[in-house]
């Protein structure tokens, strides 16, 4: 791509985005609904101008990434800690039942082959981490308890997605598991949730004390980039796959912002907002170019709407790719609103969900009308819930655990 180029698409999906996320939030619904949609507005699905390239890919991901660190800056590790076992029970829930239903429905019902039902079933366990923080931050409930909950079960939800990811590949390969291959990608990621927590609380008191006596502006940004440039190179070092490592690496920094970071940083109030004054305009530069990524990732070109399956199918999926979701938040113990507020939020797919649906189209596994059929259920998982969410939490104002809870 020529220079040039790049930088009017780069223009194109910046204002897009904008304005659409604008446009959004004057209609009542959340912007993050604008951002999605100026991606398939600019994508295959309808004018075609802009394509994922690896490039924007790079940027979506540094987007997200620095999005994930945002939430992280104000988050109180204490409540974390209180709501981690309904968090488990959450991500439990929401990968064995959406896989199952998936799967089984997949098998018994549309006698589809074992490997295109395990496919299937892997892509419906999907939680797209990224949206669920924006629409929660944008219902101004990225603080709440429920909000807590999601967000562990939704990170717990992404590392059992890839390990299921890399176990379906194999499986998908020919070769069956491979125990080896998999034990390495388990250890890799291990290492990660260990390891960068600490290296980060080290890193945080390192900012603090050069900022002091930096005499050049832009320390902190700066330095959360070279961080995360160290932490992409760290993942290659280790010999990951691309793709899950990537994955690992994005996940153990924004892990690793969540926990020391914030902590450290909660010891001085003034160094805290220092820091989120300088990175806020960087993160909601980045951000909304992730959300136009998943936009231009989907191609409702390739759907052939006039074939009944692709309707049967994917309503049959989409609703249990919903329930399955749901019904893990009515295993732990809140009110109604809460429990349907933190398994709406669960069931965007989006990227998560794409990553599978594009394995299983280039392995051979999906094949025309499935593959289209996952498409639309990916998109109605990440388009609908932040509509309802909105809807939910006008509904029940008042009804849900507050900051403290």
């Amino acid at each position: 791509m020529e220079v040039h180029t790049f930088f009017l698409i780069l223009l194109t999906i910046l204002l897009s985005a904008r304005v659409l996320g604008e446009l959004a939030a004057r209609l009542g619904a959340p912007p993050v609904i604008g951002e999605l949609l100026a991606g398939v507005l600019l994508g295959p699905s309808l004018l075609g101008w802009v394509e994922p390239t690896p490039v924007i890919r790079l940027l979506a991901e540094i987007g997200i990434i620095l999005l994930l660190f945002e939430v992280g800056l104000e988050t109180d590790i204490l409540r974390l800690i209180r709501t981690g076992v309904k968090s488990v029970i959450v991500a439990a829930a929401g990968i064995i039942l959406p896989f199952a239903f998936g799967a089984l429905a997949a098998l018994h019902v549309f006698d589809l082959s074992l490997i295109t039902s395990l496919f299937i079933g892997g892509t419906l366990t999907a939680t797209s981490i990224g949206i669920t923080v924006r629409v929660l931050t944008d219902l101004k409930r990225s603080q709440g308890r429920e909000s807590n909950i999601v967000l562990g079960a939704a990170v717990i939800d992404d590392v059992v997605g890839i390990v299921l990811l890399a176990f379906l590949y194999e499986f998908s390969s020919g070769g069956g598991i491979n125990l080896a291959n998999t034990g390495k990608v388990l250890l890799f990621i291990l290492l990660f949730l260990v390891l960068a927590p600490l290296a980060a609380k080290g890193m945080a008191e390192v900012i603090k004390r050069f900022e002091r006596v930096s005499q050049i502006p832009g320390l902190i940004p700066t330095t959360v980039v070279s961080l995360v440039l160290f932490f992409a190179w760290l993942a290659h070092a280790v010999g990951a796959p691309e793709l899950l490592g990537g994955f690992a690496a994005g996940l153990a920094l924004s892990q690793r912002f969540f926990f020391p970071m914030g902590v450290a940083i909660h010891t001085d109030a003034k160094f805290a907002h220092h820091m989120e004054g300088q990175m806020r305009p960087i993160v909601h530069l980045f951000t909304p170019i992730f959300f136009v990524m998943v936009g231009l990732s989907l191609n409702f070109q390739v759907i052939d709407w006039s074939s009944s399956f692709i309707w049967i199918f994917s309503g049959i999926m989409f609703v249990l790719a919903v329930a399955g979701k749901l019904l893990g938040a009515f295993l732990i113990r809140e009110n109604m609103p809460t429990r349907f507020a933190i398994g709406l939020a669960m069931v965007p797919r989006g990227e998560v969900g794409l990553i599978f649906a594009e394995l299983g189209r280039s392995s051979g596994i999906f094949e025309g009308e499935i593959y289209a059929a996952m498409v639309v259920v990916i998109a109605l998982t990440t388009l609908l819930p932040p509509f309802v969410m909105k809807w939910l939490y006008r509904r029940h104002a008042g009804s849900f655990p507050g900051d403290n809870g």
